[in-house]
């Protein structure tokens, strides 16, 4: 039997991150319980949703979000851009979904070997900057690059993680998500995936 999501009267943040990271642990472990089998997609398409989770990750193809947290249909939220870099229109997602449908738990998952990273880490070293709107996702990771350092010959994973940092600190100072980030009611965590494992950790508060 698929393990019970937590009911609309239970959920919380804890409860919320605590399923994430169940799931993954299914996901490493070769156990998943989730096949998205179409039956799956039908068992939920007549009600309202109920998900307790927004996931925002990155493009990369080797991190399909609802794989490797061994979610269902209805489960998660997922929004995903380059190097999870935050618009407007990502910003008016999220808080939808925590306003609208009472989601507790916003994750920001970075990788390793990011591809989006790596192009604005070449774009600090050389200061030519690419055309087309790639130069605007360059520019929200730029200041992580910026704050660890270019020439760090560990630039790259160190400005994964402060960029995964400087995104939930956005969104925990977004104007609508501020006052229930304060009072505890949803929580925003930063977390990295592994590639070669699978596994996910969550990155520790500073």
């Amino acid at each position: 039997m698929p393990p019970s999501r937590p009911t609309p009267a239970a959920r919380s943040p804890r409860a919320a991150l605590a399923e994430l990271l169940a799931g993954n642990r299914r996901f490493v472990s070769g156990q998943p319980v989730h096949g998205h089998d179409v039956t799956a997609a039908a068992a939920v398409a007549s009600g309202d949703q109920q998900p307790y989770a927004v996931v925002l990750g990155c493009i990369d193809s080797r991190v399909p979000l609802e794989a490797i947290f061994d979610q269902t249909f209805g489960s998660i939220c997922v929004i995903r851009t380059g190097a999870h870099v935050l618009d407007r229109a990502v910003l008016g997602s999220i808080e939808f979904v925590v306003g609208q449908l009472g989601v507790p738990l916003v994750m920001v998952l970075g990788h390793e070997r990011c591809g989006a990273v790596g192009s604005a880490v070449a774009a600090l070293r050389t200061g030519e900057r690419p055309g087309g709107s790639l130069a605007y996702l360059v520019e929200q990771i730029a200041p992580a690059v910026a704050e660890v350092g270019a020439d760090d010959p560990q630039v790259h994973p160190l400005a994964v993680r402060r960029h995964v940092r400087r995104t939930v600190a956005a969104l925990r100072a977004d104007d609508l998500l501020a006052a229930p980030v304060a009072t505890g009611e949803v929580a925003v965590a930063g977390a990295l995936y592994d590639l070669a494992t699978g596994e996910v950790t969550l990155l520790p508060e500073e």
